[in-house]
């Protein structure tokens, strides 16, 4: 009953003479339509009443040309919803209805709203009868693609994509073939989004099997090559990658389209061209997914045959066939992933014998390989890596890399392992925590962190164990550990490592400095992914945070080489892990840091630390003055002599273009804090009408006299 007492002043509102009440109405129409009928089933309620009376009212506004260009959009859009959702009770209207949406779409200023309006049509499980419209229709939509509008091209492929779905059977071949003419010209890397509606479109025209075969014919003469072109860029990623893996899939089901041909076309890709000289790393990755996803398209027997012309590949002389090795690699690994490799004997024996390449990508893509067909079949090759692992000791950091891919895999697809296999590779990587190899140890601990996501409640309690280890290596990778547990998502850990993490961060007093910069680094990961599971902690955690900033003379030493002696200085990477997990708290728990406590004497005595630390404290003055400009301020004289002396460092004569240019780039961090600090001065001479900082007007009037630091500067204000 309440249906019927809105209806009517809405309606009626629709024809008001204001643009702004009919506008809003439309809209609440649109609104009363998805009410009157949620569901084409229907629940009982008879919605026909309701549906003349809509269709007249928003009808009498699609008609009126004399009117807001907010309305006539309204009006299109409501109007595609009636359609779309009334469709069966309208029979008798749509000859006259429709083509006046084809007619807005024929109008530059409500041609978007007008696509995107047959776009919900087309979707509707009513399945409209298009048929007194659908070949203008067509023919506007692909002449479209060529315009310069973006928004328009991308409503248009979506809105044809939706068409060719449900109206495939009523569209000729020969549109098919001028739409694949004109998305050709779309597919590039210089727009990844549209490039993945045009592929996506693609592969719905092969797709529907009522086409010609002339169909796949154009798609191979016009979209394969732009495809192979943008398979070798570095910047495709995402749902462009995914689009064009699907791509090459629906392409060796049409018609004629020869899969060693298309195989051959993938590989040879990657080959190195004259022009452009040698395929980048992520290409390698792109091109061996598509041929991943080409072989289990075409099936068991030619995947099979693939496999084995891979693994012929590694068996070669890897001297002489370095960048085929590395592609076949880079491709097992992906189809093994996808496929159980077991049936193809001795693979992982083949792929191992990799390691003793001596070119680093291929060992890299060879532990790639290894860890991704383990993927596909666990039971068999699990077993195989670990037994590796602990027999093979100049190979356990590929190995320990392979390790890692599975576990990685498993927490993305949220699979959970067998319990003995759990128990069998916790005792491995808990054994190689000592490893004094640094690689080593990070991979166990981004294992261990991995496999926290999976099973936190049986890791958390283990880690909190090692803890207390006598082994500082161990400690260091157990709160590594913890930092790679931590990712931005919701996931079941947080609320089982919530009561332990004051056990783990704690360790940023521990004697070791590679135990405290760990903790550093793992709360720097919380503050960032996480910050209210650790803003209760901060009160004691920052003093001891602001300790790690300062130099500490019995981390440096001097080594000596002969004739000349090198200073050493251990605590460096610590102190700059530290003020860069300030810079991170200012971001996220900027509530919890009293910037008066830390500016002087700790960002004071970073500013004239070492280059790898002045960095991060520039970047940190700057936020504080943004943000706490009052605490700045009143400290401000105190800032000066550090940045002063800075932005006048010359380097030496004899220095290296790589330090001039080191050099050149501190100036230019420093000169983005000066700018920062001015601003908040000249804000409080403003309301003041006197300077807060003498030295500070002194050391601009220096810089202005300066003209190389002043058009620097002036550059950098202007930014």
């Amino acid at each position: 009953m309440f249906l019927q007492a809105l209806s009517s002043p809405v309606l009626s509102a629709v024809g008001e003479r204001y643009y702004k009440v009919t506008a809003e109405a439309l809209r609440v129409c649109g609104e009363l339509v998805r009410v009157v009928r949620p569901s084409i089933e229907g629940f009982g309620f008879d919605f026909t009443p309701y549906v003349l009376p809509i269709y007249n009212a928003i009808m009498s506004r699609l008609t009126n040309q004399d009117q807001d260009q907010e309305v006539k959009e309204c009006a299109i859009t409501c109007m595609g919803l009636v359609i779309s959702t009334f469709g069966d009770n309208l029979t008798a209207e749509l000859p006259s209805c429709l083509p006046v949406l084809v007619d807005r779409m024929g109008n530059e200023i409500t041609r978007l709203t007008a696509v995107k309006a047959f776009a919900v049509i087309a979707a509707s499980p009513l399945h409209i009868d298009l048929s007194c419209v659908l070949e203008h229709v067509i023919t506007e939509l692909t002449a479209f693609l060529r315009k310069a509008n973006r928004a328009l091209r991308q409503a248009t492929l979506g809105t044809l994509n939706s068409l060719i779905v449900a109206y495939g059977d009523k569209i000729g071949a020969s549109a098919y073939e001028v739409i694949i003419v004109e998305l050709s010209t779309l597919i590039s890397d210089s727009d990844l989004h549209m490039t993945a509606l045009a592929l996506e479109l693609c592969c719905t025209l092969m797709a529907d099997k009522r086409s010609s075969l002339n169909v796949g014919l154009a798609v191979r003469n016009k979209v394969l090559p732009q495809a192979l072109a943008l398979i070798k860029s570095s910047l495709l990623q995402g749902q462009a990658l995914v689009a064009l893996q699907s791509f090459f899939a629906a392409l060796v089901y049409s018609a004629n389209t020869s899969f060693d041909v298309l195989l051959e076309s993938l590989l040879s890709s990657a080959k190195p061209s004259p022009q452009s000289g040698g395929v980048a790393k992520q290409a390698l990755y792109s091109i061996a997914q598509c041929v991943a996803v080409l072989c289990l398209a075409a099936g068991d027997q030619k995947c099979s045959t693939t496999v084995e012309m891979l693994t012929d590949i590694l068996k070669d002389d890897s001297s002489t066939n370095s960048a085929k090795q590395h592609l076949a690699l880079l491709c097992l690994g992906e189809i093994g992933r996808r496929k159980d490799l077991s049936t193809h004997a001795q693979i992982e024996t083949i792929i191992i014998e990799s390691f003793q390449s001596p070119f680093e990508e291929i060992k890299s893509a060879a532990s790639y390989a290894l860890g991704n067909i383990a993927v596909g079949n666990l039971s068999k090759f699990l077993p195989f890596i670990l037994d590796q692992i602990d027999n093979q000791q100049k190979k356990q950091y590929l190995l320990l890399h392979s390790l890692k891919e599975v576990i990685v895999r498993q927490s993305v697809d949220k699979a959970e392992f067998q319990e003995s296999s759990v128990e069998t590779i916790l005792k491995l990587l808990f054994n190689h925590c000592e490893s004094d190899e640094e690689g080593v140890r990070n991979v166990v601990a981004e294992c261990l962190g991995k496999i926290a996501l999976i099973e936190p409640a049986k890791l958390v309690p283990a880690l909190k164990v090692r803890i207390a280890s006598p082994a500082a290596f161990t400690r260091a990778t157990v709160v590594i550990a913890v930092k790679y547990s931590i990712v931005e998502r919701p996931e079941k850990i947080d609320e089982i490592i919530y009561p332990e993490i004051s056990s783990f961060l704690m360790l940023i007093k521990d004697q070791d400095r590679h135990v405290r910069r760990a903790a550093v680094l793992a709360l720097s990961t919380f503050a960032h992914n996480k910050p209210n599971l650790i803003k209760g902690l901060l009160p004691e955690l920052l003093p001891l945070l602001y300790d790690q900033t300062i130099v500490k003379k019995e981390l440096i030493r001097t080594v000596d080489l002969g004739p000349f002696k090198h200073t050493v200085d251990d605590g460096l990477e610590l102190r700059k892990a530290a003020f860069e997990c300030v810079d991170t708290l200012l971001d996220s728990c900027l509530d919890q840091v009293n910037p008066s406590s830390f500016i002087v004497p700790y960002l004071k005595s970073g500013l004239d630390d070492h280059y790898d630390v002045k960095m991060p404290c520039h970047l940190i003055l700057s936020k504080l003055a943004d943000k706490c400009p009052s605490a700045v301020l009143a400290v401000l004289d105190s800032l000066v002599d550090p940045l002063q002396k800075t932005i006048n460092f010359k380097p030496k004569q004899d220095a290296v273009k790589q330090e001039v240019d080191r050099n050149e780039d501190m100036i230019r961090s420093a000169l983005r804090a000066i700018a920062s600090l001015n601003r908040i001065r000249l804000a409080f001479m403003s309301v003041n009408g006197g300077d807060c900082s003498l030295k500070f007007k002194s050391l601009m009037s220096e810089m202005s006299k300066s003209p190389t630091l002043w058009e620097k500067y002036y550059s950098i204000r202007n930014e």
